[in-house]
């Protein structure tokens, strides 16, 4: 059974929205009660997900290393998951996610706090069969 094709839990909606608000350090919470119960490819798509979130969080707080390596490990995790999984288009984040983490290492720790904002990932539901790139 392909359990990327379920239906969306109710505790992943509401990590999508915490993670889109910028509420990343709640979004890993949310994520962790998932993430703990999950095997497999959930497990994958639940942990890198939430590694993204908590890049995110550490990048806000200045802590390079940390968001550097978590969106590195994160990619990684997420390259194992399906492109679409339970309502997230899980292939653009691992673009969005890799992009910032190359703008972040072009900048270095340093600069960091430059980074365009619009390099910040934000969670999207996949595309639809049928619909142009």
């Amino acid at each position: 059974m392909d359990q990327c094709r379920e239906e969306t839990p109710q505790e992943l909606l509401q990590a999508i929205e915490e993670f889109n608000s910028g509420a990343w350090f709640e979004c890993h919470e949310t994520l962790e009660e998932l993430w703990v119960g999950s095997k497999g490819e959930m497990r994958d798509f639940y942990q890198g997900v939430l590694q993204i979130a908590v890049a995110l969080h550490h990048w806000r707080n200045g802590n390079f290393k940390g968001a550097e390596g978590l969106l590195e490990r994160a990619c990684e995790m997420l390259r194992r998951v399906s492109a679409a999984c339970q309502g997230v288009d899980v292939a653009r984040l691992v673009e969005d996610a890799g992009g910032m983490r190359a703008a972040l290492v072009s900048l270095g720790a340093e600069r960091m706090a430059e980074l365009d904002p619009a390099l910040v990932p934000t969670l999207h539901p996949p595309p639809r069969t049928g619909d142009a790139p």
